[in-house]
């Protein structure tokens, strides 16, 4: 259990640290950061909504939400799928990846002040080990290797 909490109260503390920076500096929300990301690395800069919301750890809901008000801000299109009726596509476009990559800097940087920085080269491969066997066990999809 003391792994467990620990792990959830890190997890909690860099996220809302990298949320802010992010908001602050680049003017782009994490969640929002995260979606364009996935988006650069599916094929043709698009990808099926549900596929996204599991990309990005949302409800398709949750994920229409997000993508209304990032499509509202110009940095993504909704498109049909030509093979499917009721399926969808969100498609970054040039200004979500002028805003993505706007943002890249603040968010490595982030990540190396607050997570790698504090840890090892064995303590971080462990880590990448213990993640990847506990999300093949939940039957998760392999993480693309973006350069996030």
């Amino acid at each position: 259990m003391a792994a467990w909490v620990g792990f959830l109260r890190v997890h909690a503390a860099i996220v809302d640290v990298l949320g802010r920076e992010l908001e602050q500096e680049a003017g782009l929300p994490l969640s929002w950061y995260d979606v364009l990301v996935q988006l650069t690395v599916a094929p043709d800069g698009r990808a099926r909504m549900q596929d996204l919301a599991g990309a990005v750890i949302l409800s398709k809901s949750g994920l229409t939400r997000l993508v209304d008000r990032m499509e509202a801000a110009g940095l993504v299109v909704r498109t049909s799928c030509p093979s499917d009726r009721r399926g969808t596509f969100a498609e970054i476009t040039p200004a979500g990846t002028k805003a993505l990559e706007g943002a890249r800097p603040t968010h490595h940087r982030g990540i190396e002040e607050h997570f790698a920085s504090h840890l090892g080269q064995r303590e971080l491969a462990a880590l990448r080990r213990a993640t990847d066997k506990l999300s093949s066990a939940l039957g998760l999809a392999p993480l693309l290797r973006a350069n996030c």
